[in-house]
Parts: C-alpha cells; sequence; structure tokens
C-alpha cells in the first residue's frame, strides 16, 4: 500500500484531530502531548493545548495519510525544547548523550491498520521533514524486540530494530529492553 505523508500542520489538522477522535483521545485522551511541557497540567484540554501548538509550529510530526485522505498514523518528533520529557529520565540523566538537535518520542497506527507499514512510512517521513529543516543529531530512547513477545499497542516510541533499519545506532541502555538510538541526519 502506499502512503502519502504530510507534515502535521494547520492544513492537516482536521486529518490528525479525526484520526485522535476516532481512536479515543489516544491513550486515554493524551491527544499526543505525552511529552510537551503541558504534559500533567491539571484542567487543561489536551485537544485544545495540541491544536494551539500545532497552528504555532511548536508541535512536529509525520503524518501518514491513507489512499483516501484519511490519516492512519503519526511519527512526532521536535526539539528538546518542544519535547522535554523523556522515558527513562532517571536512568538517562546517570550519563546523558550528547544533546540532540531533535528527538523522536512517539508513534501512533490506527489499531485496524498496524503490521502495514505505517510506522515505517512515519519514521522515514519524520526524518526527511527533519532533514528538510536543517538536520542534526536525532535521538529517540525504543525497545528492543527480538526474541521477546511486545504488544504493538505498547509500543508508542516503535522498536529499535525499526530505527536501526533507518541508521540508528544503540548508544545505551537505560531500562530493561530500551535503549537510546540516534543518528546524524544530513539537512536537504
Amino acid at each position: 500500500m502506499s502512503y502519502i505523508i504530510r507534515p502535521l500542520d494547520a492544513a492537516t489538522w482536521d486529518a490528525f484531530a479525526e484520526l485522535v477522535e476516532r481512536n479515543n483521545g489516544i491513550f486515554g485522551g493524551c491527544w499526543c502531548i505525552g511529552y510537551h511541557p503541558e504534559r500533567g497540567q491539571k484542567g487543561i484540554s489536551h485537544r485544545a493545548v495540541k491544536q494551539d501548538r500545532v497552528r504555532t509550529d511548536r508541535a512536529h510530526a509525520a503524518l501518514v495519510l491513507d489512499e483516501n485522505g484519511l490519516a492512519q498514523g503519526w511519527c512526532q518528533y521536535g526539539s528538546p525544547e518542544e519535547l522535554p520529557a523523556i522515558k527513562h529520565r532517571r536512568e538517562y540523566d546517570k550519563d546523558a548523550p550528547p544533546r540532540p538537535d531533535w528527538r523522536i518520542t512517539c508513534f501512533y497506527v490506527d489499531p485496524k491498520h498496524r503490521g502495514q507499514g505505517i510506522a515505517r512510512a512515519a519514521l522515514g517521513g519524520a526524518l526527511n521533514q527533519i532533514s528538510r529543516a536543517g538536520g542534526g543529531l536525532v535521538e529517540a530512547i525504543s525497545e528492543v524486540t527480538t526474541g521477546r513477545h511486545a504488544p504493538g499497542r505498547f509500543l508508542f516510541s516503535a522498536t529499535v530494530e525499526l530505527f536501526e533499519q533507518f541508521g540508528f545506532t544503540r548508544d545505551r541502555q537505560v531500562g530493561k529492553h530500551a535503549w537510546i538510538v540516534s543518528r546524524m541526519v544530513d539537512p536537504i
């Protein structure tokens, strides 16, 4: 199946919002703000926060659209200021790697479309968008799945194996199955 990759912006907001609403707000209403500075704040509308961030160019993602123009998944990325929250923070900070220019923090694929290459398309799209934005050091914290069963619904940061297929290398283990992975992305 072929997909169209578009940046998450004001023009694609409605497609993104439809995907989130179709999936009950994603992870209990997260609206993909779990890595933004607003995460955990009481009394906020996650939808409104995400929409404001998108409108003001403070939220980035590669949105994967199917042949009907419906969003079926995404890969969120941004600067460390845009996405300051990371998994395994305590272990990460013990021997912090060089500060990245970009972080890839989460993926989402509609459950009816998992296993169809959407996460792969989203990661490729994100790396292309990062390249167009000037490139630089890109980091993610992902999980190794080789040799173990890991339910897809829990792999919201994709797999180390997928990142390695895109040229990322393992830098350091920070959890039982979690690794910091990174690579340099050249600018276009």
